[in-house]
C-alpha cells in the first residue's frame, strides 16, 4: 500500500494521480486528507481516502495502517511542522511502514533559507526513527514565479533582490513525477537527493525570457534588501511577509538553491520543464 499525506494539496494530488497513471492499482493507494470531501474525485477513481490531520496522532495512526510506502508531504503551517511531522513519523513507525519519502528543502543542512530549519529538523527525526527513507530536497517551483511572469509581461520589469543567484526550478508536476518514481521503484535506495530543474536561471534570465515570449522589452531591476522591502511594502504586503520574501531572495543571491544536481531528470527519465516552456504556458503562448 502506498499512502500519500496532504493528498488534496497541489503536490500531493499530483502524486496520487501520478501513481494511478503509472499503473498502481487504485486499491493500493491511500490519500490522507484533513478534508476528505476534497478528495471525492480520487475516491471516485477507487483510491482509499482517510481522514487525518498532522496534529492528530490518533487519526494518523489509523490512517497509516497497512502502509508499506509513505510520502510525507511537508506541512504548510510554518512553526508547527517539526511537531506535526514527528506525529506522522511516530504513526509510521507504529504501523510498520517500510519506506518514508519526505519532501524537504534544498541544501537543508547547509543553507541560509529561512524555511530550512524545520526541514533539517524533520530529516533528523526521520533518521532517528530508523525507518528507511528517501529525502527529496525539492528546489523551487516554477509556479512560484507565475505572478512575476504575468506582471513583467504587463509592466516590462522583473523586480527582486536575488542578484545573480541561480534558481534550478521545476514544475510541481516534475517534482510529483520524481516522488512517483521513488514510490514505485522496485528497490528504492535510501538517501538524500537534491532535486530540481536541469537548467538554473537568474531573475535576469527570467526577464529576458518573458521579453522574448511577450514581444516587449522587459528589464531586470535588482534591488538591495532594504529597497526590496520598501518596494514590497508599497505593493501592500505586510511587513513580516515582505521581510520573509526578501530573506528568500537574499538566500538565493548567496547560492542557496544552486545545487548543480540533475537527479530529478534522472528519476523521471526525461528533461525537466524549461523556463521557456513554462513562461509560454503562463502567458498562454
Amino acid at each position: 500500500m502506498i499512502t500519500v499525506t496532504g493528498a488534496t494539496g497541489q503536490l500531493g494530488r499530483l502524486v496520487v494521480t501520478g501513481l494511478l497513471d503509472a499503473g498502481v492499482p487504485a486499491a493500493e493507494v491511500v490519500a490522507v486528507a484533513r478534508t476528505p470531501e476534497k478528495a471525492a474525485d480520487l475516491a471516485a477513481r477507487g483510491v482509499g481516502v482517510r481522514l487525518a490531520d498532522y496534529g492528530d496522532p490518533a487519526a494518523l495512526q489509523a490512517a497509516l495502517q497497512g502502509t508499506d510506502r509513505l510520502l510525507l508531504v511537508s506541512g504548510s503551517e510554518v512553526g508547527q511542522r517539526v511537531v506535526q511531522h514527528g506525529n506522522v513519523l511516530q504513526a509510521a513507525s507504529a504501523a510498520g511502514v517500510g519506506l518514508v519519502v519526505y519532501t524537504s528543502a534544498p541544501k537543508a543542512d547547509d543553507t541560509t533559507l529561512p524555511l530550512a530549519p524545520e526541514h533539517i529538523a524533520t530529516e533528523r527525526l526521520i533518521a532517528d526513527s530508523g525507518i528507511p527513507a528517501v529525502v527529496l530536497r525539492n528546489n523551487w517551483y516554477l509556479e512560484n514565479y507565475d505572478d512575476q511572469i504575468r506582471t513583467a509581461a504587463q509592466t516590462g520589469e522583473v523586480v527582486g533582490s536575488s542578484g545573480s543567484g541561480r534558481i534550478p526550478a521545476a514544475t510541481r508536476a516534475d517534482f510529483a513525477a520524481g516522488a512517483v518514481a521513488v514510490l514505485t521503484a522496485g528497490t528504492p535506495e535510501p538517501g538524500v537527493l537534491e532535486v530540481g530543474g536541469d537548467q538554473a536561471f537568474t531573475l535576469a534570465d527570467l526577464a529576458a525570457t518573458v521579453a522574448a515570449e511577450s514581444g516587449r522589452e522587459v528589464t531586470h531591476r535588482d534591488l538591495t534588501a532594504a529597497e526590496h522591502t520598501e518596494f514590497l511594502l508599497g505593493l501592500g504586503l505586510p511587513q513580516q511577509t515582505a521581510e520573509f520574501v526578501v530573506a528568500l531572495d537574499q538566500s538565493i543571491a548567496q547560492g542557496a538553491l544552486d545545487t548543480g544536481s540533475t537527479a530529478l531528470s534522472t528519476l523521471i527519465g526525461r528533461p525537466t520543464t524549461t523556463l521557456v516552456q513554462y513562461v509560454r504556458t503562463v502567458l498562454g503562448r
